[in-house]
């Protein structure tokens, strides 16, 4: 997915920006880029952490780095920051989001005699596109909501400026942005968790669309936000920092009111519930207290030297870092009714090993609840199982196998309790080798959320959305 950070400032901003851009860590997967803007222009550094931390990356050019403003990011795709010399000025820009229509946008742009000097592997770099749209228009706001008109999917941005930093969320809002204020600096982020530990109260969340410019003496709206929104639902299931709030609704309190959901709607008898570390865990913590049964930890989370498992760009690699991080406890599983919760099962495959294990260290029955309906639909707005096929969505595959087609009656295996659906499930349980598998209905995960399901974006689930 990605993560954005921008921060303008009385003094110098680096070590704000620094730990800032690092606070979004955990949203991707292969480049991290930090830009700062002063007396010399604009001094960038653009980093590969697929098989290391941020912070090792960063931390010795630290010394080379000075200025008042700043923008970063932890990007899933291209390298960023690219700092674009212009009619509109030299700036800095950094993205989040997926673009879906790059080939009629670098064939238009080509068209006008444009040409990209960013491309790799053949593949035109999607900020220096957007770049490109920005910069044929007269002034920042109208290149911005050039460029978003444009756009098809999402693109959430920050442009570091001479004027100071331009902040645009995508135009449904899919991704967040929002702004923090201390005294004598303004912070803006994907991920409000960013903000408190570098003095930071949360100011603003940007609606959807908006365009602000932010300076150390605050910030103007210079677009104003747009009525329709479909943030990603997922932020608040997987995705986002359980400190996190989006559209002032925390993450943590989303999970817990998702386990909570899962339990009311559940009957089995089980000695214990566990949640997969880490995004499970608020959803268990929620199925437990609902119905006052022991929270324990048969397994255990060794993170010191593993990174994320979605990290790796090698699937099998991916699989090894997930089982080797997982540690289980004989003791808590032994001769035990084991109920787990986790936010989603995307493959299958990492949580098919889990189970065995569970069973091979003697659990008598082993249960599985994830927060979220069954995925069926790739996601097309962000970068979340999109480098996968549609066929490698466990949802998919059962339909696959049972239909002889991926695409037949999708409305039926998405609706809760029909009987595709239920035959849908109950391959996928029989394939993981579970007791028992339930998943959320798409009504409970809303309304643990706390917003209209209109303002939300549901895709991946039941292949609903604004486009």
């Amino acid at each position: 997915m990605g993560g954005l950070f921008g921060v303008v400032s009385e003094t110098d901003c680096v070590t704000d920006l620094y730990y800032g851009t690092d606070y979004h860590s955990h949203l991707g997967t292969k480049r991290g880029g930090l830009a700062v803007w002063n007396s010399h222009g604009i001094h960038r550094s653009i980093h590969n952490i697929e098989n290391s931390y941020f912070r090792t990356k960063f931390e010795s050019d630290l010394d080379k780095f000075q200025g008042t403003q700043g923008i970063g990011v932890i990007s899933d795709t291209d390298p960023q920051p690219l700092i674009i010399g212009s009619h509109l000025g030299v700036f800095g820009i950094v993205t989040v989001g997926r673009v879906n229509n790059m080939e009629d946008l670098v064939r238009d742009a080509f068209a006008h005699k444009s040409y990209f000097s960013d491309t790799t592997d053949g593949r035109t770099n999607p900020t220096e596109v957007v770049a490109m749209r920005i910069c044929q228009e007269e002034c920042f706001e109208d290149g911005i909501r050039n460029a978003q008109g444009a756009i098809q999917g999402s693109c959430s941005m920050l442009l570091l400026t001479r004027q100071g930093i331009f902040a645009a969320r995508d135009r449904l809002g899919r991704t967040p942005l929002v702004i923090g204020r201390r005294d004598g600096a303004l912070a803006v982020t994907s991920e409000t968790s960013a903000l408190p530990n570098l003095g930071f109260e949360v100011d603003y969340f940007l609606g959807p669309g908006e365009v602000v410019l932010i300076t150390p003496d605050g910030w103007e709206q210079r677009v104003a936000p747009a009525e329709r929104m479909q943030v990603c639902a997922f932020l608040w299931v997987y995705y986002g920092y359980p400190a996190s709030e989006y559209e002032g609704i925390n993450v943590e309190t989303v999970r817990y009111n998702c386990g909570a959901a899962l339990a009311r709607n559940d009957d089995v008898t089980v000695d214990s519930v566990a949640g997969i570390p880490d995004s499970g865990i608020g959803h268990a913590l929620g199925y437990a207290n609902e119905l006052k049964i022991p929270y324990r930890r048969p397994f255990v989370k060794y993170t010191p030297t593993w990174p994320r498992s979605f990290m790796p760009q090698n699937q099998q690699m991916r699989d090894l870092v997930a089982r080797m991080k997982l540690i289980p406890v004989r003791r808590l599983i032994e001769g035990q009714r084991l109920m787990f919760c986790d936010d989603s099962i995307v493959r299958g495959t990492q949580l098919k090993d889990h189970v065995k294990v569970l069973f091979d260290r003697g659990a008598l029955e082993v249960h599985m609840r994830p927060a979220c309906p069954t995925l069926i639909h790739p996601c097309v707005f962000l970068n979340f199982s999109t480098s996968r096929s549609t066929l490698d969505l466990a949802g998919r595959k059962i339909i696959h196998a049972l239909e002889g087609v991926d695409d037949k009656d999708l409305d039926q295996y998405a609706l809760a309790g029909a009987p595709k659906n239920l035959a849908m499930i109950e391959e996928i349980r029989r394939r993981l080798g579970l007791t028992t598998l339930k998943y959320q209905r798409l009504e409970d995960m809303v309304a643990a959320i706390g917003l209209p399901r209109e303002r939300l974006c549901t895709h991946c689930w039941d292949g609903s959305s604004y486009f």
